[in-house]
């Protein structure tokens, strides 16, 4: 499945982001840590490379990652020049308030009230940017939500009295070249229904857990593996879960037994799970 999801807002919000990285010293980067690198969008380091800045890539939800896996990742981006690496949940308030710390080293030449700490956060849709934004300012300033491209528009605030922060519009590239990073990014709802199939995003993930997760869909829904393949695990789920379409003699709903378990993934009801690690995308 090639997803090709472009909403006429995004052209405007890739030209305002350039045009404001001309002002901005930290670009923080924020990532899924379950698939971190299929959710680095590839324009965001087009952009500050071109204009020489740092970057903080922030693994955001990492508490519904696999730890090892994400360790992985660390290892693998705070090898990359002027990239520091972080794993945190932007919704607990002591991780969030780290930020700025991790910030400051970055661009040490702005640490004062005439040369203040510019910051702009970045990153794809829904996967956590107006949740730190509204935690480093302690306020609600931008709209958090499980939908994609919540925020429209550049807003800047002050965090205090030297350091300035600019949120922006997740920023989707124009046509996702690999199907599999699509699907991936489906199942944490980076990309709207409206541009994927429900049922086959479950499948892809049933897939991938079936092959790296066993133990946790065997704990979640009693699914034994022997057997089984990705389409399979849903409609295994569909029948312990009673999701039948109405007078089709007891046929499973696949589109109610996929929105369970990409639901129950989405929340980390099923364990800790990443869908990368470095290696993997190597091969």
């Amino acid at each position: 499945m090639s997803i090709q999801w472009f909403p006429g807002h995004m052209t405007s919000a890739r030209r305002k982001a350039a045009e404001a990285m001309e002002f901005i010293d930290v670009v923080i980067e924020v990532l899924d840590a379950r698939l971190p690198e299929a959710s680095c969008n590839p324009m965001i380091k087009e952009l500050r490379e071109h204009r020489q800045r740092p970057c903080l890539k922030i693994l955001n939800k990492a508490d519904l990652a696999d730890p090892v896996a994400t360790q992985a990742w660390l290892n693998f981006y705070n090898k990359q020049p002027g990239v520091k690496a972080v794993a945190l949940s932007c919704k607990n308030a002591a991780d969030a308030a780290k930020v700025p710390k991790l910030c400051q080293p970055l661009a040490p030449h702005r640490d004062n009230t005439h040369k203040p700490l510019r910051l702009m956060i970045m990153g794809i849709p829904n996967v956590g940017k107006s949740t730190l934004m509204n935690m480093l300012l302690k306020r609600r300033v931008a709209h958090a939500g499980d939908e994609p491209a919540i925020t429209k528009s550049l807003q800047s605030h002050n965090i205090n009295d030297h350091m300035t922060l600019t949120d922006s519009p997740g920023l989707l590239w124009p046509k996702i070249e690999n199907p599999e990073d699509g699907l991936k990014l489906a199942t944490i709802h980076a990309i709207g229904r409206n541009a994927t199939i429900d049922e086959e995003v479950a499948e892809y993930l049933s897939a991938a857990l079936l092959a790296r997760y066993p133990g946790l869909l065997a704990a979640r829904y009693g699914i034994v593996e022997e057997g089984m393949d990705g389409m399979g695990v849903v409609e295994d789920i569909a029948k312990k879960r009673g999701c039948l379409l109405k007078g089709r003699g007891g046929e499973p709903d696949l589109e109610k037994a996929a929105m369970i378990l990409l639901t129950e993934y989405r929340s980390g009801k099923l364990g800790r799970i990443s869908l990368e690690t470095p290696e993997t995308r190597d091969t």
